[in-house]
């Protein structure tokens, strides 16, 4: 059953500060922890520009090989805070955001979905609009099981950005994606497991131990191989099956030129674990 809180996320309120994005390296871990809890960590422009530059720093770095998404406080991200973005009062130019809005909340978005790094999200509390979002452009999303998975778009004036209408059909189907997108249907962690929205849903105080199991489990695999085939799966979405299996085959070549493919075999052979080291 859907889960409907009472109480609306306001990004609104509160305090005035732009929030920060806290970034973590942990070895091979990269963390990412949205600072804004006065707020429900909703997205102000700066934290925006934050997220941009950290992933597009982690695509580059061949020390990295997953990377883990999370909100600080008790929730993930109501959203972007768009009574900051409008507080000018100036009646922004026209055509405003088409030219801003590729570059900020979508740019997020199309790297967490393209980078050739694993991506976990961690999600409390609510996960609104862009917030939403997020969880849903990553690899794998933990969320609590009372966690609030929401698209209030319409119920607020206007139509849905940062690729709602693109990942909610391909996670949960059409019908469903318009009782999200249409109806503004909250849904909760535990439903958007059933739905496919997300990798798991878990009671609240198991989130973080079944977070740094998975991540520990990323970590450790063949990371190439990996990025290729999260590439693959992305690539398929759009391809015939020979146009898939070509893709396929590119990305064999690639993989199987690996360290970690060499390493594979010969744990095979030798019928032990293999070590990978992401090279």
């Amino acid at each position: 059953m859907d889960t409907t809180v009472a109480d609306s996320p306001d990004p609104g309120s509160g305090s005035a500060t732009d929030g920060s994005v806290a970034v973590l390296r942990d070895g091979a871990l990269l963390r990412l922890t949205l600072v804004r809890p006065d707020r429900r960590n909703s997205l102000s422009p700066p934290m925006t520009e934050a997220l941009i530059n950290a992933l597009t720093g982690a695509a580059s770095d061949d020390a990295l090989r997953v990377i883990h998404l999370t909100g600080s406080g008790a929730d993930f991200c109501a959203g972007a805070d768009w009574v900051a973005t409008n507080s000018t009062g100036q009646r922004p130019r026209t055509g405003d955001l088409v030219r801003r809005i590729p570059h900020a909340a979508h740019r997020v978005i199309e790297l967490l979905h393209t980078i050739q790094l694993p991506v976990v999200c961690s999600v409390r509390g609510w996960a609104v609009g862009l917030g939403c979002n997020l969880a849903l452009a990553a690899d794998f999303t933990v969320a609590a099981t009372d966690a609030v998975f929401w698209e209030p778009f319409l119920a607020r004036g206007f139509s849905p950005d940062s690729g709602a209408t693109w990942l909610l059909p391909r996670l949960a189907g059409v019908a469903r994606a318009k009782r999200m997108l249409l109806l503004g249907e909250k849904v909760s962690g535990a439903s958007a497991q059933d739905w496919g929205l997300i990798h798991q849903a878990v009671e609240p105080t198991a989130v973080d131990s079944v977070t740094e199991e998975l991540l520990g489990r990323l970590a450790d695999g063949p990371t190439i191989a990996i990025g290729l085939t999260k590439q693959g799966l992305h690539y398929g979405q759009h391809a015939t099956l020979p146009q898939a299996m070509t893709q396929e085959l590119f990305n064999l070549e690639l993989s199987c030129r690996t360290a970690d493919f060499k390493e594979g075999l010969a744990a095979f052979t030798q019928r032990r674990p293999p070590g990978f080291t992401g090279r």
